[in-house]
């Protein structure tokens, strides 16, 4: 058993996500019980400079070093603000601030439209120009010092010298949490970015082929449809993953520009659910071609960003849509390509979907998902014992545990990566007579 601490703050940069975890696998299962969790906002000052920066705002290397260092002591602070009435943690896992991230170049063998082909689980030889890169900030060794644990942190880096995208890195820990002896479940986060881990049952001997979920196509009531993609070869089913798009990022811009910075989020989906969401333009958005692309693949505010936005609401007032009308077609957009990216990239469609992520308590975007997936169960995490609100905290946590005991933590079929990796960079504290 173990006491560890995950921190993450995610692309809706809301705060960061502290969560202090027992961590056992005595039974060669891996257990986790969640001891307490909490969200930190950052100072208000600060998430402006950090979404600033993500925005594409340039800054001074010196600059670039003063906001590491407030981002590392504001996740210092988190960590030791969550063992409070608790044992002191031995170890902590931090995801750190995503500011900038590019995936990898498509390489030989990965072409990107719909129905094409199969990606290649290890792609063709690696070029230093074809890697893709992604910046987290809060450097670890100075959460290490400030608290006193060993920290591990820049869980990305590794996986991207693989030849992956660094993301999404959760699917593996999803894996080993959430499958399900006899359903083949979706795990759908919705942060700031959304993204999907497959889980096929974990006694699924069956065969299956990319696009074949699209087969159950008439189960579905979503308006955009597509032609059935080519078939594949067979292939056994695995577990798989990917950035399925935008999650909340569109709408919390939204929200932030129609309230004039007096709202952060629309509340439960309310604001968009006394708006008419126009189809059109969602079936227009759906075209971007990151849509259309084979996974492994992801995606961040470099793409779904305020200049999206920009443009989506420019295309929203050439229909004369107002506010209310654009948030529901921009909630339309994210419940869409999450159903798109269900029937296109899945071997088959899941018996359950589980959210979670600060999208799983948007109700209007919950209930338009529910329908769009007609019979099949949307849930949370929560229904299934793992806490939604902090499950990627808990992920880091888990993610941290593997690194230090010599386990890696991605999975070559949800990141692209050509191996299996170990994840993190670890910074010891070294503590005299200790």
């Amino acid at each position: 058993m173990a006491l560890v601490i995950g921190l993450m703050s995610g692309t809706s940069v809301d705060g960061i996500d502290a969560a202090l975890v027992d961590l056992s696998d005595a039974t060669g299962t891996l257990a986790v019980t969640l001891l307490a969790g909490a969200t930190y906002p950052y100072p208000t000052e600060l998430r402006a400079q950090i979404l600033a920066v993500c925005g594409g705002a340039s800054l001074s290397m010196a600059d670039l070093a003063d906001l590491d260092d407030a981002i590392a002591h504001q996740f210092a602070q988190a960590a030791i603000a969550i063992q409070t009435g608790h044992p002191t943690a031995v170890l902590i896992g931090s995801h750190g601030q995503t500011v900038y991230h590019r995936p990898p170049k498509p390489r030989r063998g990965e072409e990107s439209a719909v129905g094409e082909r199969a990606p290649t689980p290890y792609p063709s030889p690696l070029t230093p120009h074809s890697l893709g890169y992604s910046l987290q900030l809060g450097r670890g060794e100075a959460i290490a010092n400030a608290t006193g644990i060993t920290t591990i942190s820049n869980f990305r880096a590794a996986d991207i010298a693989a030849g992956g995208h660094g993301a999404p890195l959760v699917p593996a820990v999803d894996v080993a949490l959430l499958s399900h002896p006899t359903l083949n479940r979706c795990v759908q986060n919705i942060g700031g970015i959304g993204n999907v881990a497959y889980l096929p049952a974990r006694g699924q001997k069956a065969m299956g082929r990319w696009g074949d979920g699209m087969m159950e196509q008439e189960k579905l009531t979503t308006q955009n449809a597509s032609p059935l993609p080519t078939p594949y070869p067979p292939r056994p089913l695995s577990p798989l993953g990917w950035d399925t798009g935008p999650g909340n990022v569109l709408l919390d811009l939204a929200v932030q520009t129609f309230s004039n910075g007096t709202k952060t989020y629309d509340k439960d989906g309310n604001w968009a659910a006394s708006g008419t969401p126009c189809e059109a333009l969602v079936d227009r958005w759906l075209q971007q071609p990151f849509f259309q692309q084979q996974p492994p693949k992801s995606t961040g505010r470099e793409l779904f960003g305020a200049a999206y936005l920009h443009q989506c609401v420019a295309d929203a007032e050439a229909h004369s849509l107002t506010h209310a009308d654009i948030l529901a077609t921009l909630t339309a957009l994210t419940v869409d390509s999450i159903v798109h990216s269900y029937c296109h990239f899945l071997p088959q469609l899941p018996d359950q979907v589980l959210l979670c992520g600060g999208g799983s308590k948007n109700l209007y975007l919950k209930q338009r998902l529910q329908r769009q997936l007609g019979d099949i169960p949307v849930l949370t995490t929560d229904d299934v014992g793992l806490n939604a609100e902090f499950k990627e905290a808990i992920a880091f946590a888990v993610l941290a545990y593997w690194r230090q005991q010599g386990i890696p933590g991605n999975l070559p079929e949800a990141t692209g990566a050509q191996n299996p990796v170990l994840l993190g960079d670890i910074h010891s504290v070294y503590r005299r007579g200790a």
